[in-house]
């Protein structure tokens, strides 16, 4: 089978990844269903409504989103805001309730087409791969708190992931066997099948054998949790008024954020383990879109959702057909098939979801970590850890945080060097990198490897004096390779005009060279270029070097002092 042009599958679609989607998306949906009706509870409005956000939102982002696996609908994140966002705007109406919480979907929605437009999603450049393994490993373990209950039987409430471990632990001695017995018989399972036969759709014949087991048995009537009778009905809703668009805007752009930080986190994840890539604008567009279909079919707001992505992965899904496929499946499902998904037990949707979570967990991209750099695997630590402690847009924040500093820490303090010239290779290289290079008699070549800001400025002056006066011989000329420097701010230029005027009292003419047109334009503007000379500013290293040997032949002239407009001030 082939499908050109088609942003829903690559030009080569095969009927072997269809059947994997269409397992996957089977799968999907099976978890899908209760766990947005419960997310839906969790807002505050009827658990139908929980179907009716993810419908159009699974559909809309398939045909407009950049990721081939990303599941976006209800999440647990979004839900717990949407909540603290509108029950106090709500005043008790379950009906302005709907509309309130409609309406923060759609502004959130078209909040998201702005930023979109606006290519405001540089934003996720901030998430680094130490960040993704690292919030993966801290979801999934919230994952599998959260299925205790479902595949123990043991009732488990709490505010936070401490607190319903907590319930957990007071209740395990009252565990419910049957319900112990078929969740480790349905995980057990779930990790056979994946190990001895993965091309075959473990999860749904799990489910399969599962919901067959416990209608063949009747086991639901022995104390065994099924997801029970489903509504098909949708929920009381009106277009929202103007004055309540408004009212929820502020709250609208904390979804957003939060929705937005989860799903390229999510979509970085899943792109980086199987081979494509995501666009930060394109997902904004396919966010807001979602969002505001969500909205429009009296849902509220959507995300993306991890557990989802890794369950359609694990069943087989490689494009977004298998959204389209778990969107077919929850339609047909509220029209006709609501009996049989009423038999569908709770300990193996809590078992699937326990499978899934695990896979998440990447052991190899710690150790990845571990062996390049201690501190990014510090990141990634840190950034489970918040996740965990925090909860999930703290943590992220506090090892964004963490991750810029780490980053400043080290741009601040970048490495520099001396250069010299390398019997047989061209040009010229750090001494310290080649014994047998030797620096030209006379010229002191020093080279910055950062960008000049106002964290290292002072940095790069006194490194720069420093070098300089450990050198051996005289020198004549100093000469800064400005080839890292692409950028600068006024703060550095401050500090390079100082080390030019320092190393200009000092009898050595100061130059520069490989500096970028951008970079002469901002020296040109400060009047650095001016106070340097045309003379002593030279396209390469090489050229600067020939005119420095050039001048031996001629009569030596006196370093160039500064022009009355120059300045000088102490370090």
């Amino acid at each position: 089978m082939h499908r050109r042009h088609c942003r829903l599958v690559p030009s080569e679609y095969s009927w072997r990844q269809m059947g994997g989607d269409t397992a996957g998306g089977l799968a999907v949906a099976a978890y899908m269903i209760p766990q947005v009706m419960a997310y839906a509870s969790l807002a505050g409005v009827q658990p139908v409504a929980g179907l009716w956000a993810a419908a159009p939102a699974m559909a809309i982002y398939a045909v407009l989103g950049t990721s081939r696996l990303l599941s976006v609908g209800p999440e647990s994140t979004t839900a717990l805001m949407t909540a603290a966002a509108i029950a106090p705007l709500a005043g008790g109406d379950p009906t302005r309730y709907a509309q309130l919480t409609a309406a923060l979907a759609i502004v959130a929605g078209t909040f998201a087409i702005l930023a979109g437009l606006a290519r405001l999603g540089v934003i996720a450049d901030l998430l680094s791969q130490p960040i993704l393994v690292g919030y993966l490993a801290g979801v999934a373990i919230i994952m599998i708190v959260g299925q205790l209950g479902k595949v123990t039987g043991v009732p488990v409430d709490g505010d936070n992931l401490y607190e319903e471990m907590r319930s957990f632990a007071r209740g395990l001695p009252h565990a419910h066997g049957p319900t112990v017995a078929l969740a480790t018989a349905s995980l057990a399972l779930l990790f056979l099948l994946a190990w001895r036969v993965p091309h075959l759709p473990g999860p749904l014949l799990v489910v399969a054998l599962a919901t067959g087991a416990v209608a063949a048995a009747n086991l639901d009537a022995h104390g065994l949790r099924v997801v029970g009778t489903i509504q098909a009905a949708l929920p009381d809703w009106r277009p929202p008024a103007a004055t309540d668009l408004v009212r929820v805007a502020p709250p609208a752009l904390s979804v957003l954020f939060v929705g937005f930080t989860d799903t390229m986190l999510t979509a970085r994840a899943f792109a980086a383990r199987h081979g494509h890539t995501v666009h930060p604008n394109r997902e904004l567009l396919a966010l807001g879109a979602a969002n505001i279909g969500a909205g429009a079919a009296r849902g509220f707001p959507v995300s993306s959702s991890g557990s989802r992505t890794a369950l359609a992965v694990a069943g087989g899904a490689s494009t977004q057909v298998y959204s389209l496929v778990a969107v077919s499946a929850v339609i047909g499902t509220l029209a006709f098939l609501r009996p049989a998904l009423a038999m569908f037990p709770l300990a193996t949707l809590g078992a699937l979801v326990i499978f899934a979570a695990i896979r998440l967990i990447d052991l190899r991209g710690f150790r990845r970590l571990a062996s390049f750099r201690r501190s990014e695997l510090h990141l990634a630590l840190l950034a489970a850890a918040g996740v965990l402690i925090f909860d999930i847009i703290y943590g992220i924040l506090i090892a964004i945080g963490v991750s810029l500093l780490d980053l400043l820490a080290r741009v601040a303090r970048p490495h520099d060097a001396v250069l010299g010239q390398v019997p047989g290779l061209d040009g010229m290289h750090d001494v310290d990198d080649y014994p047998n290079a030797r620096t030209v008699p006379g010229l002191f070549a020093y080279r910055y490897d950062s960008p000049l800001f106002f964290a290292n400025a002072h940095n790069f002056r006194h490194r720069a004096l420093a070098s300089l006066q450990r050198s051996t011989g005289p020198v004549e000329w100093f000469i800064l390779n400005m080839e890292a420097i692409v950028e600068v701010d006024i703060t550095a230029l401050d500090a390079l005009e100082d080390l030019r005027a320092e190393i200009t009292r000092r009898g050595i003419a100061f130059g520069i060279a490989h500096a970028k047109l951008d970079l002469l334009g901002d020296l040109d503007a400060y009047g650095l270029t001016a106070s340097i000379g045309p003379e002593m500013i030279f396209p390469t290293m090489r050229a600067a070097v020939t005119a420095h040997e050039t001048r031996h032949a001629d009569p030596p002239q006196p370093p160039r002092t500064d022009p009355g407009t120059s300045r000088s001030r102490s370090a």
